[in-house]
């Protein structure tokens, strides 16, 4: 399948280059980066470390997230072509050789950038920042890249989005200024498994084009009712752990704030299984107007269910996460 290839200006060329690399994603690992900074307690009001902060930000923001988006789209060029037709390459806004230099420099600026802030820092925090940068880097690729394509089962899709988004950062962030924390390969554990739960909805807007291309996500699989009842059960076991450790970690007032937080989901839960299509609808101009651009827009009825859960879920859970990395900060201060 091929995409017409037109001719544009240099200004809006850049501009495809950069919706390549999809900024809109960023946004998803700034939250367990900043807790990780937070919950490790070591960080300082000094120059230099905010600098380091906005390297941490940049390397996995634009660089690690913007270079998986950009591989997503090269490989991803014929479902594409269902889903997202307006996207840069199906739309010929870039051709697929500009876009596999996109992604090609992108992924060389990450490994120099990884490589010389783990030598900055040294040590086993240095060796940890690396491997997970490079391991980052690595799912990003064959998440879309054949021969493996991740993204083509979701058995192997969703814990490569959970190490990716939620493990890796909160490592990252607390190596960067101090030894691991116990607290941190929990609190990673945790978003691991929203992740999971979140990704597996997240695949109702390309159902269509998945069923047509052979792509094993759950939806496709056992349909949106049963996928909406697997990822409620693993949300609410996050939570329920969450408030488990919070209590076991001497903080009993987060403990009965994230169970609050629990009961609130769990009735938003009950009513978007009854109907998966329209349920909370009442929230959906809420989605459109006040988050439409950061957790994005969708055709599909229960992808925007999905849209509608995950923006008070992401919230709920962000504050939570917020709460006790400050805790645990103070900790080790």
């Amino acid at each position: 399948m091929s995409t017409t290839n037109i001719r544009i200006g240099f200004i809006d060329k850049v501009k495809a280059h950069i919706e390549i690399l999809d900024p809109v994603t960023w946004i998803s690992v700034y939250p367990c980066l900043a807790c990780g900074v937070m919950a490790s307690g070591a960080m300082h009001a000094t120059v230099h470390d905010y600098l380091m902060l906005f390297a941490l930000f940049m390397v996995y923001g634009p660089i690690g997230t913007g270079f998986s988006q950009s591989v997503n789209d090269y490989y991803d060029l014929e479902l594409d072509m269902i889903n997202e037709p307006t996207r840069p390459i199906p739309a010929g806004r870039l051709t697929k050789r500009e876009a596999f230099w996109n992604w090609s420099i992108v992924l060389a600026l990450g490994v120099v950038s990884g490589i010389w802030l783990s030598l900055h820092i040294g040590g086993s925090r240095g060796a940890i920042l690396f491997a997970s940068l490079m391991t980052g880097l690595f799912l990003g690729y064959i998440y879309s890249a054949p021969p493996l394509k991740l993204k083509k089962n979701i058995l192997l899709s969703a814990p490569a989005v959970g190490i990716s988004y939620g493990v890796i950062t909160w490592l990252s962030a607390n190596a960067f200024f101090a030894q691991i924390r116990p607290e941190v390969i929990w609190l990673a554990g945790l978003n691991f498994f929203m992740g999971f739960a979140l990704i597996i909805m997240n695949d109702f807007k390309s159902q269509e084009g998945d069923a047509q291309g052979g792509m094993k996500s759950l939806a496709v699989m056992i349909g949106a009712k049963n996928t909406f009842m697997v990822a409620f059960i693993i949300v609410d076991l996050v939570f329920a752990v969450f408030a488990w450790l919070a209590w076991s970690w001497g903080f009993p007032f987060l403990m009965y704030f994230v169970l609050v937080s629990l009961l609130v989901d769990v009735v938003i839960q009950v009513k978007l299984y009854r109907d998966p299509q329209n349920g909370i609808s009442f929230m959906q101009s809420a989605v459109n107007d006040g988050f439409g651009h950061t957790i994005g827009k969708s055709e599909i009825h229960e992808h925007n269910a999905f849209l509608r859960f995950s923006m008070v879920n992401n919230i709920l859970f962000l504050i939570n996460q917020i709460i006790v990395s400050v805790l645990v900060g103070m900790k080790y201060m």
